[in-house]
């Protein structure tokens, strides 16, 4: 026998990348069965009573959350309807001027209320994505929006926070990942971009 017929043939070694690849893939799979689809329609109804009003969507978030909030502004610009008939709307955090100043003069907690104490009316919605549901700038941006008379919602991850029991309507998916609970935010954000588109092609 040969040294080559009687050598063991070593079992090749998984990078770890490829673990950690199939556990978010299955984690963020499993994570969207609780996504529950008739609260989509119901918000594309809000979304589109809104809009009949004349109102403004307003979308507030922190960190990648905030990156995701400007995203699905721009996709709420254009994406639902490239012809124009989409719907008004507005990233809070995307004007890097009024943050400063704000968060410089009356604290960062006060950063997203206070647009909309200046901005905002009943005719409006807020839409806050948050991983935690605790910061406080969303709590008080809820709390403001309450005040205004607008319809609140939020996409949470976790546990919800304190915001969960606070809004007119929850997309909660308890995950305890950050990174998956930005990842909802888009989705959601994209379902919802791809229903309007539907609704508002022939109007």
């Amino acid at each position: 026998m040969s040294n080559k017929q009687g050598a063991v043939s070593e079992l090749p070694v998984q990078h770890p990348a490829e673990s950690i690849a199939q556990a978010y893939t299955d984690t963020l799979s499993c994570v969207l069965q609780q996504l529950d689809t008739k609260q989509i329609a119901r918000l594309v109804d809000s979304l589109l009573e809104m809009k009949r009003q004349n109102g403004t969507l307003f979308i507030c978030g922190n960190g990648g959350s905030a990156a995701n909030a400007i995203h699905l502004a721009n996709d709420f610009t254009f994406g639902i309807n490239p012809q124009g008939n989409a719907i008004k709307v507005e990233a809070l955090a995307a004007n890097s001027s009024v943050l400063t100043c704000l968060g410089n003069d009356i604290g960062y907690e006060n950063i997203f209320s206070h647009q909309l104490k200046v901005k905002a009316n009943s005719n409006d919605l807020l839409l806050v994505l948050s991983g935690s549901g605790n910061s406080q700038n969303i709590i008080n941006a809820i709390s403001q929006a309450q005040a205004i008379g607008m319809t609140t919602v939020g996409i949470l991850g976790f546990k919800g926070g304190k915001a969960k029991p606070m809004l007119d309507q929850v997309f909660h998916f308890d995950v305890q990942d950050m990174q998956i609970s930005e990842d909802t935010q888009v989705i959601i954000g994209h379902i919802l971009m791809k229903a309007l588109y539907q609704e508002l092609k022939n109007v």
